[in-house]
Parts: structure tokens; C-alpha cells; sequence
């Protein structure tokens, strides 16, 4: 009997618009088009590219809607190359994890290997004004909720805090990374309730680590910085962990 052999996976075949729409991405890479620079009209492109009318449209059509190319109408109108904002970068990344079912587990073990390597790197390097912003957020949450709606508040404004911490570093894939994973998480925690009960341990001991951090970080110790960190992401994963399975109680029980 011959082999039995396991046909490969073939990928699907892109339409012709989304091939067209990739040649254009390549061609402005190629030409070194930076955002707001014009495009070619309609009838150039037609000819540079070899291809119809409607299939022209429909990649341009494609670029606008992924954010890479802005359409302007009237005197001076065109169309343009355009960069695409943080928050919709976010926001399309955030569709494609809409069905996956992400835990605080699943978020927490990324958020564990990058941040603290973030804030060791930070550490000694952050302007006072950056000092003080961190200062003023923690100052949000500097007592306990007293209704569970400000507890959904302290929650959102610690989050923050790690958002403020990413958009300080000059690696723009770590700081994305990390300020996605906290909207992410902030999402999740308001969606699911997550701040429900409150949790006393989990609002004194995250706001302590972040006290501490501060101060490590304007001390410019690396390593103290680095380590209050893990202990506080590692803090963090145990005692969201423990809301999320009161969480899926309190769904069982409903």
C-alpha cells in the first residue's frame, strides 16, 4: 500500500484589489512617501499598475479603510498617505482578540516577561515632569473605594499608570505592545466586572509597589526597578485571578 500523504495547506488566494492594495503599500515604501504626501491620480495609477478603474477603487478603498491613506475631497483634494493613530491601531488589533477569550492569565504572563525589563531600561532616564504625572495618577487612588464606581475608576487610573510608564520608551513595538495589553486589560476588567467585590489587599498592595517604583525610578536603580515590578505583575495576576473566578461564580450562580 502507498504512503498515505497529508496535501499541504494551500493559502487562499487574494483578489485582485488586495494585491493591488499590497503594491501600492510597497511602491510608497519603495518611493519613501511619508504621511501627508500626495498620491497619484486616479488615472496614473491606472497605468502604473496595469489595472481597471474598479480595481483600482477597490484598493484604495481597502487602504482608506485600514487607515493607511486619507481621501480628501475639493480644491487641493486626493488622495494621501497617512499614518495610522495609536488608538486605531489599537482598536483593530483589539477586533481580532474580540473572540479569542483572553483570561487575565493569558494577558498578565506577557505583561510579566516585558514590564519589568520596560521600567529597568526607564529607570534613571525619566524627565520630572514624567515623575510627577506617575505621582499624580497614583494620587488617585491614594484610599480605598468607598462605592464599587469608584472602584471601577482606581481600577482604570492604575492601569493607566503602566500606560504613562510606555510611552516612555524608544522602542515603539514595546511600548505599543505594553500600552495595548493595559487598554486590553482595562477593557476586560470593566466589561467583566472584574472590580467587583472590592479588594482591599489588591488596591493597597498595587498602589504600594507603584509608590515604590516611583522612587526607584527617580533613584535611577535598574535593578530595584525591575524587581518591584515582577512582584507587582506577579501580585497582580494572583489577585485579579481570584476576581475573575468570583467573576465566573457570580455568572454560575445568576
Amino acid at each position: 500500500m502507498p504512503p498515505v500523504t497529508t496535501p499541504s495547506k494551500v493559502e487562499p488566494k487574494l483578489s485582485r484589489p488586495v494585491q493591488v492594495a499590497e503594491a501600492i503599500k510597497s511602491w510608497v515604501v519603495e518611493e519613501g512617501l511619508r504621511p501627508g504626501d500626495r498620491l497619484p491620480g486616479e488615472v496614473e495609477m491606472i497605468a502604473r499598475f496595469s489595472m481597471s478603474k474598479g480595481t483600482i477603487r477597490e484598493a484604495m478603498r481597502i487602504l482608506e479603510a485600514q487607515g493607511l491613506i486619507k481621501t480628501r475631497t475639493g480644491p487641493g483634494g486626493g488622495s494621501f498617505v497617512h499614518e495610522v493613530s495609536r488608538e486605531r491601531a489599537k482598536a483593530l488589533l483589539g477586533n481580532y482578540f474580540y473572540f479569542k477569550d483572553l483570561t487575565i492569565g493569558d494577558i498578565y504572563q506577557l505583561r510579566l516577561a516585558l514590564e519589568p525589563e520596560l521600567v529597568a531600561g526607564l529607570a534613571g532616564h525619566l524627565p520630572e515632569t514624567v515623575l510627577a504625572e506617575l505621582e499624580a495618577n497614583t494620587a488617585q487612588y491614594s484610599h480605598p473605594a468607598r462605592t464599587l464606581d469608584e472602584e471601577r475608576r482606581q481600577h482604570v487610573a492604575s492601569l493607566r499608570f503602566h500606560a504613562i510608564l510606555a510611552a516612555q520608551s524608544d522602542n515603539p513595538l514595546l511600548s505599543f505592545v505594553i500600552d495595548f495589553m493595559v487598554n486590553m486589560l482595562s477593557d476586560l476588567t470593566v466589561h467583566r466586572e472584574l472590580y467587583a467585590p472590592p479588594n482591599a489587599e489588591l488596591w493597597a498592595r498595587g498602589r504600594d509597589y507603584q509608590v515604590r517604583l516611583v522612587m526607584a525610578l527617580r533613584e535611577g536603580d535598574g535593578g530595584a526597578a525591575r524587581a518591584i515590578m515582577k512582584a507587582h505583575m506577579e501580585t497582580a495576576w494572583a489577585l485579579m485571578r481570584g476576581q475573575e473566578m468570583e467573576m465566573q461564580r457570580r455568572f454560575i450562580s445568576e
